[in-house]
Protein backbone atom coordinates (compact mmCIF):
# COMPACT_ATOMS: atom_id res chain seq x y z
CA UNK A 1 0.00 0.00 0.00
CA UNK A 2 2.97 2.34 0.49
CA UNK A 3 3.85 2.23 -3.21
CA UNK A 4 0.66 3.93 -4.46
CA UNK A 5 0.84 6.48 -1.64
CA UNK A 6 4.41 7.38 -2.52
CA UNK A 7 3.57 7.74 -6.21
CA UNK A 8 0.57 9.89 -5.34
CA UNK A 9 2.69 12.10 -3.09
CA UNK A 10 5.34 12.54 -5.77
CA UNK A 11 2.68 13.61 -8.26
CA UNK A 12 1.35 16.22 -5.84
CA UNK A 13 4.73 17.79 -5.01
CA UNK A 14 5.02 20.95 -7.07
CA UNK A 15 7.75 20.90 -9.69
CA UNK A 16 8.72 24.46 -8.75
CA UNK A 17 10.38 22.99 -5.68
CA UNK A 18 12.78 21.22 -8.03
CA UNK A 19 13.61 24.32 -10.07
CA UNK A 20 17.21 25.48 -10.34
CA UNK A 21 18.36 28.45 -8.29
CA UNK A 22 20.89 31.23 -8.81
CA UNK A 23 23.27 29.20 -6.64
CA UNK A 24 22.83 26.16 -8.87
CA UNK A 25 23.66 28.33 -11.86
CA UNK A 26 26.75 29.81 -10.21
CA UNK A 27 28.05 26.34 -9.39
CA UNK A 28 27.44 25.04 -12.91
CA UNK A 29 28.81 28.20 -14.52
CA UNK A 30 32.00 28.15 -12.44
CA UNK A 31 32.61 24.51 -13.34
CA UNK A 32 32.05 25.19 -17.02
CA UNK A 33 34.23 28.29 -16.96
CA UNK A 34 37.06 26.37 -15.29
CA UNK A 35 36.94 23.67 -17.97
CA UNK A 36 36.74 26.28 -20.73
CA UNK A 37 39.82 28.04 -19.33
CA UNK A 38 41.72 24.74 -19.33
CA UNK A 39 40.75 24.21 -22.96
CA UNK A 40 41.90 27.73 -23.83
CA UNK A 41 45.21 27.13 -22.06
CA UNK A 42 45.73 23.99 -24.15
CA UNK A 43 44.68 25.90 -27.27
CA UNK A 44 41.94 23.38 -27.89
CA UNK A 45 38.84 25.43 -27.07
CA UNK A 46 35.83 25.21 -29.32
CA UNK A 47 33.91 28.36 -30.21
CA UNK A 48 30.66 26.63 -29.35
CA UNK A 49 31.75 26.40 -25.72
CA UNK A 50 32.03 30.18 -25.42
CA UNK A 51 28.66 30.61 -27.14
CA UNK A 52 27.00 28.25 -24.64
CA UNK A 53 28.57 30.12 -21.74
CA UNK A 54 27.29 33.43 -23.10
CA UNK A 55 23.81 31.94 -23.59
CA UNK A 56 23.88 30.54 -20.05
CA UNK A 57 24.76 33.95 -18.64
CA UNK A 58 21.96 35.61 -20.62
CA UNK A 59 19.45 33.03 -19.38
CA UNK A 60 20.56 33.54 -15.79
CA UNK A 61 20.33 37.31 -16.16
CA UNK A 62 16.74 36.78 -17.34
CA UNK A 63 16.01 34.63 -14.28
CA UNK A 64 15.70 31.41 -16.32
CA UNK A 65 17.89 29.34 -14.02
CA UNK A 66 16.80 25.92 -15.29
CA UNK A 67 17.82 26.90 -18.81
CA UNK A 68 20.98 28.62 -17.56
CA UNK A 69 22.12 25.55 -15.63
CA UNK A 70 21.45 23.28 -18.61
CA UNK A 71 23.43 25.57 -20.93
CA UNK A 72 26.32 25.82 -18.47
CA UNK A 73 26.44 22.04 -18.19
CA UNK A 74 26.44 21.76 -21.99
CA UNK A 75 29.35 24.22 -22.09
CA UNK A 76 31.26 22.13 -19.58
CA UNK A 77 30.72 18.99 -21.66
CA UNK A 78 31.91 20.80 -24.78
CA UNK A 79 35.04 22.01 -22.98
CA UNK A 80 35.77 18.49 -21.73
CA UNK A 81 35.29 17.08 -25.21
CA UNK A 82 37.62 19.67 -26.71
CA UNK A 83 40.30 18.69 -24.18
CA UNK A 84 39.78 15.02 -24.98
CA UNK A 85 40.04 15.77 -28.68
CA UNK A 86 43.30 17.64 -28.17
CA UNK A 87 44.76 14.75 -26.15
CA UNK A 88 43.68 12.24 -28.79
CA UNK A 89 45.14 14.31 -31.61
CA UNK A 90 48.41 14.60 -29.73
CA UNK A 91 48.56 10.81 -29.31
CA UNK A 92 47.70 10.19 -32.94
CA UNK A 93 50.32 12.71 -34.05
CA UNK A 94 52.99 10.92 -32.06
CA UNK A 95 51.90 7.48 -33.30
CA UNK A 96 51.67 8.36 -36.99
CA UNK A 97 54.03 11.23 -37.71
CA UNK A 98 56.70 11.39 -35.07
CA UNK A 99 58.86 8.28 -35.30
Amino acid sequence: MKGPLLVGFLLIVPTAALAATAGDFETAYMGATKMAEQALAKKSAWTTTETKLEDAKKAADAGKYDEAVALAKEAEVLAKLSLEQAAQQERVWRETVVK
